[in-house]
């Protein structure tokens, strides 16, 4: 008999066998997975009496909470999809997510409902708004915890699902044009949190801090997978090193996933505080990545396992890791870590391929660089409403990411840039990553980011703008000499800017976009 990979079953799971352990440790109250499935009862009975059926969008704009993690389960159990909204966008940003995806229902953060207070009355299809931690009913939107009360705690009789059915649209950050909802079925986020629970060793013994933001393609599938093994979670509302290494030391926290920015920011606490070693913590991290000795400095410094993953919002999203496999163990500290630091291999179910500009695979040589290009159970059913933007992305059955990458003779892919972030000097392609990896080794760099800009002579060139540790000074020549003696010189940046912070997405990736525009206004590299 078929049975559905239907999301419901990992709550349905946790309730069963875990019922009187704490499900979520959240900033004013511990919920047990008993407290934590009423309070998706309540949800679901309060959806179905605003008019709420299948195929129905549901909105969310909120911080990691006990009322996020809720709602993925309160949602599904209605047949309705999810649509997690970025925390650091702009009004005229939410009004184009929810009216385009025709969201019926908002929920919002009290903290957060002046992002939305000034579109309310463009809103299109949006009929209700609930707001998370408010006391009182507003003139715009009511108390959460006040309409929740309302309903009961009796078991919700639950729309039929299919596998296929939509269970998420998630939104990718548009820097040239509107963002585009990304399309993800229960089955496509169900069979990644089968690959993703394997592959990062989760069970339940595990205390998960909620680092990522859980609308990050649901905090890379987090509120899935952990709670199918009856993990703890502890909720984090807002990024704060002391609150971090607190939560970890008070809960006996044993897994975080956040981005690289993030951890460096750790990392610098830690330093300066003295925070001890913690040997029972393991880091999952994607992005860019990191130096080989960033994972030495993550690992010696804080004792914690660093694990690089990859993927994308597309993917569902994780479809690599870079954890050492048998055959490596006997390698060096060092050539580990250099192994660490790559995008690494496929996770199960995954198929990747590094290809030329002919569909052709490169060669495993760790120079020769093509696009990653991916087929997996995980991609996306495509963007909502968006056929164009979907046949450019999936073509003959493989999803283009846009990333450019090596892959080395044990199979273990790198990737070297976007293809938008290359730089192309004089015909000479540049990594923008490898650029700024060197520039990280210099003891006063805090961050770098490393763009491509307009050159008489060789077209572009690189530039780097450079936040430096507090209390240091360098020159832009220093910084130049610095990158000459360690690189070729065509590589090293031309020229160096200080600045006292990044831009930074709400999941702490470097917004090189925005970088871009002071240099190259509304040219052809402003692409993200």
């Amino acid at each position: 008999m078929h049975v559905p990979l239907v999301l419901l079953d990992f709550l349905d799971r946790a309730v069963e066998l875990y019922r009187e352990k704490p499900a979520i440790i959240g900033e004013k109250r511990t919920l047990t997975y008993q407290q934590l499935n009423e309070r998706v009862q309540q949800l679901s009975h309060g959806l179905t009496e605003l008019g709420i059926n299948k195929g129905d969008k549901i909105a969310y704009l909120a911080p990691n909470s006990e009322e996020m993690l809720e709602g993925f389960y309160g949602v599904f159990q209605v047949g309705a999809v999810m649509t997690s909204l970025n925390t650091r966008l702009k009004p005229e940003d939410y009004l184009f997510i929810l009216n385009h995806s025709e969201s019926q229902v908002l929920f919002v953060d009290h903290e957060l409902f002046p992002l939305v207070k000034p579109i309310l009355d463009k809103l299109e299809t949006v009929k209700k708004i609930i707001i998370h931690g408010a006391d009182e009913d507003h003139e715009k939107g009511q108390s959460y915890e006040r309409w929740l009360s309302q309903f009961p705690t009796t078991t919700f009789d639950r729309v039929p699902l299919e596998e296929t059915d939509l269970a998420n649209i998630l939104y990718t950050s548009g820097t040239t044009g509107n963002p585009k909802g990304v399309m993800l079925t229960h089955r496509s986020n169900y069979l990644h949190a089968l690959t993703t629970q394997h592959h990062l060793r989760v069970s339940d013994q595990d205390k998960l801090i909620h680092i990522l933001p859980m609308f990050h393609v649901n905090g890379w599938g987090s509120p899935f997978y952990y709670t199918a093994n009856g993990a703890t979670q502890v909720m984090l509302r807002k990024i704060d090193p002391k609150a971090i290494f607190d939560k970890i030391e008070e809960n006996n926290v044993t897994v975080a996933h956040m981005a690289p920015t993030v951890l460096n920011m750790l990392l610098e606490y830690a330093k300066q505080e003295n925070v001890p070693k913690n040997k029972n913590m393991r880091v999952v991290i994607a992005g860019s990545a990191p130096p080989p000795a960033f994972v030495t400095r993550v690992e010696e410094e804080l004792g914690w396992e660093f694990i690089q993953v990859y993927g994308m919002t597309e993917t569902s999203p994780l479809v690599t890791t870079s954890q050492i496999r048998s055959e490596q163990q006997s390698l060096d500290d060092a050539a580990k870590a250099r192994l660490k630091a790559k995008t690494g291999y496929a996770m199960i179910g995954s198929k990747l391929r590094v290809v030329n500009e002919y569909g052709e695979p490169v060669v495993a040589d760790g120079k020769s660089i093509g696009e990653i290009v991916v087929r997996a159970n995980g991609v996306m059913e495509g963007y909502w409403k968006n056929p164009d933007a979907t046949n450019e992305t999936i073509r003959e059955g493989w999803l283009h990411t846009g990333d450019m990458a090596t892959v080395d003779e044990n199979g273990y892919m790198e990737i070297v840039d976007r293809k938008k972030d290359v730089i192309i000097s004089g015909g000479e392609n540049i990594s923008s990553i490898e650029v700024e990896g060197v520039l990280y080794e210099h003891p006063a760099v805090l961050e770098a980011a490393v763009i491509a800009v307009p050159h008489e002579k060789w077209g572009e060139v690189p530039h780097a703008v450079v936040v430096l540790r507090e209390g240091e000074q360098l020159t832009e020549e220093e910084v130049i000499q610095f990158a000459r003696r360690k690189m070729a010189h065509f590589k090293a940046p031309k020229s160096v800017v200080f600045a006292e912070a990044l831009p930074k997405t709400a999941s702490g990736k470097i917004q090189k976009v925005q970088i871009r525009k002071e240099y190259w206004g509304d040219g052809a590299r402003m692409v993200n």
